[in-house]
């Protein structure tokens, strides 16, 4: 029989905490970036993969094409969101990917974007060790504290199954901070 692997619970960042990210993020494309992977719950090479194409304004939606499991997907975009694309998009006009890096009409690179999250802890004075994937996390568990229903996040996630989403049950302070201690009664 194999050893069972250990069960971790996803990091989640406050809402505090991603705001305080993106507010120490000066690069209007690294702040972009950030806000895209927090707006949207993508995963990184989601990201960097993004075509402009992509992008359905007038519907409000972000289509991920070939994602994990090679599963294309549909998430919310938010009015807000698509307002600071369009100036993203005008200020720094790419050819091909929505992110490019230092070569034109290549997509920016995931290690660069790990350092620029790096730098926006620093600047955020965040000292718990973060990653982008934490981002994807954190939405998945203020969606779930504002009450949207489990199965929606699991689509918008894309999640194949329902226990991968089921984490973020575990991880969420929204319920588990109104149930109140049989000591408090004594």
């Amino acid at each position: 029989m194999l050893p069972r692997k250990p069960k971790q619970l996803p990091n989640v960042l406050s809402k505090e905490e991603v705001k305080a990210i993106l507010e120490a993020t000066a690069n209007q494309k690294h702040r972009m970036m950030l806000s895209l992977i927090y707006a949207c719950g993508l995963r990184c090479s989601e990201l960097l993969n993004l075509l402009p194409s992509d992008i359905d304004s007038k519907r409000g939606l972000l289509i991920i094409r070939q994602a994990k499991g090679k599963k294309d997907r549909i998430v919310p975009i938010s009015e807000k969101t698509i307002n600071l694309l369009r100036d993203y998009y005008k200020a720094h006009r790419p050819q091909r990917y929505v992110f490019e890096g230092a070569t034109q009409g290549e997509p920016y690179s995931s290690r660069s974007l790990q350092q620029v999250l790096k730098q926006a802890l620093a600047k955020a004075k965040v000292t718990r060790p973060a990653t982008l994937h934490w981002l994807r996390h954190s939405y998945a568990t203020h969606l779930l504290e504002a009450g949207t229903d489990l199965r929606y996040i699991q689509e918008l996630l894309g999640h194949q199954s329902s226990k991968t989403t089921e984490v973020y049950t575990h991880v969420s302070t929204h319920a588990i901070g109104k149930i109140k201690s049989p000591f408090d009664d004594l």
